[in-house]
């Protein structure tokens, strides 16, 4: 294929065709395809092209000439610039169908043509669902400012109403911005690698209503910290506040060091009726209506009848594993940070569970020691981050041969791979996609696989 003679910062008129998987309209130019900023499937745009690479190229909309009747007008323009929300020009019911899509595009260039893909789960309100924010702080004019980054760019855009997040979480954001201000501590200088807070994290419980406050500093020493704690926590709802240390150069959030300034070293919350102790670096699901539709429709697919051995694979802090032990004889947690089976284990004892227990390792090692000493498993739930399975698992999983997995995904391209591996050992149900995060283009999938 021959490249067409694009230059950067040429304008054009191009015909949208199509989504891509990060919700960027899909142009052709000569068979040279160009993905574009803000631009729906029918829309035809005047563009700027931002980057011509070998193979494909980038430009973002500076005019639509034909619009598409699923546009969305009434939401400011930033959250789609900025990543936050990418999606959010789009309808929502065409979103949930977008991502419908992008599960069956998946499974499809896998060769898994016939498993059947549902409509995707969506949400009645899918807005100011985040019950946790990481936001950059910066300083700008000479003020600790707090805003968000332009895609693909360190350019730091002010915001306080973040769409997304809870809103309480948007207004204790603003209000520690107010008191750092306050007591005149500086945002982070990315340029100078100068300044001292680079991060505000806020969690919210979203049955309890306690939150935690995180500021991520590159350096320890916080004047007045604390007076700036005691202001912190003059709002009731607040009941954590530390300091994290982060001094190294990285895309990475959290440093290492994480000191407790003020109030408790955990928040509480609840899921399906369990309560869960929640520290700093959990992890925790972000939208808590969709985790409780997400877990009860896993949990169906198990098909409990209380007699079950389960594991809960990479089962974090517990959150799967104990909202189904009262439907099954025995849940086994494995987990390979330390500190999450920790928090399991504290969360087990909160909930007067005694027929789970959670160790320390990785899955495909404890799986094969098992499968050598003939432990059966009945159900595996498995929840695996966006790489998916490693291969070692897999073939752990065909050695020990569970009746049942339920995998949950959170990323369909992986998901169908990892099923067609799978596939000559196990019949693959139907695939449901969850809707955990409107107005992103992730999805989170849930299917159930039996022994054949």
């Amino acid at each position: 294929m021959e490249k067409p003679n694009l230059k950067k910062n040429q304008e054009i008129e191009l015909d949208i065709l199509d989504l891509s998987y990060e919700g960027k309209g899909v142009a052709k130019v000569d068979d040279f395809t160009l993905f574009v900023d803000n631009a729906l499937p029918g829309e035809k745009v005047k563009a700027v092209i931002t980057r011509v690479n070998k193979n494909f190229g980038f430009a973002k909309t500076l005019d639509v000439l034909v619009e598409s009747p699923d546009r969305v007008h009434d939401i400011d323009a930033v959250y789609a610039q900025t990543g936050i929300a990418p999606l959010s020009h789009l309808k929502y019911d065409k979103q949930l169908e977008f991502k419908h899509n992008q599960v069956v595009t998946d499974f499809d260039k896998i060769g898994l043509k016939d498993v059947t893909v549902n409509d995707t789960l969506g949400m009645e309100s899918p807005f100011n669902y985040r019950n946790k924010a990481q936001v950059p702080v910066r300083q700008v004019n000479g003020k600790l400012t707090t805003g968000f980054y332009r895609r693909r760019s360190h350019d730091l855009v002010p915001m306080e109403n973040f769409l997304i997040q809870d809103p309480k979480i948007d207004a204790e954001i603003i209000r520690v911005r107010d008191i750092l201000r306050k007591y005149n501590v500086r945002g982070f200088d990315e340029q100078n690698q100068k300044g001292q807070i680079k991060t505000i994290m806020v969690r919210r419980a979203y049955f309890t209503g306690e939150m935690m406050v995180v500021l991520v500093s590159r350096t320890p020493d916080i004047s007045h910290y604390k007076d700036i704690t005691k202001e912190i926590m003059a709002n009731p709802e607040i009941k954590s506040v530390f300091l994290n240390i982060n001094s190294k150069n990285t895309n990475v959030i959290l440093g290492q060091k994480m000191t407790l300034l003020g109030g408790k070293k955990y928040i509480d919350d609840e899921i399906l009726g369990h309560k869960y102790r929640i520290s700093p670096k959990s992890f925790y699901q972000v939208n808590p209506v969709q985790t409780q539709n997400l877990y009860k429709l896993a949990i169906d697919k198990a098909e409990l009848t209380g007699k079950e051995n389960v594991v809960d694979a990479y089962s974090g802090i517990g959150t799967i594993g104990l909202s189904l032990a009262n439907k099954a004889k025995h849940v086994t947690g494995i987990e390979i940070i330390e500190d999450a089976v920790k928090d399991a284990d504290q969360n087990a004892k909160l909930n007067n569970i005694t027929n789970a227990d959670f160790i320390v390792g990785k899955t495909e090692d404890v799986l094969n020691d098992w499968a050598k000493n003939e432990v059966s498993v009945d159900v595996l739930m498995v929840d695996p981050p966006r790489k998916g399975l490693a291969n070692s698992l897999i073939d752990s999983l065909k050695n020990i041969k569970p009746k049942r997995i339920v995998y949950i995904s959170c990323n369909p391209a992986t998901l169908a791979r990892d099923l067609e591996l799978l596939s000559d050992t196990y019949e693959i149900g139907d695939v449901t996609p969850v809707d955990m995060f409107p107005m992103t283009n992730h999805i989170e999938c849930v299917t159930k696989l039996t022994l054949k």
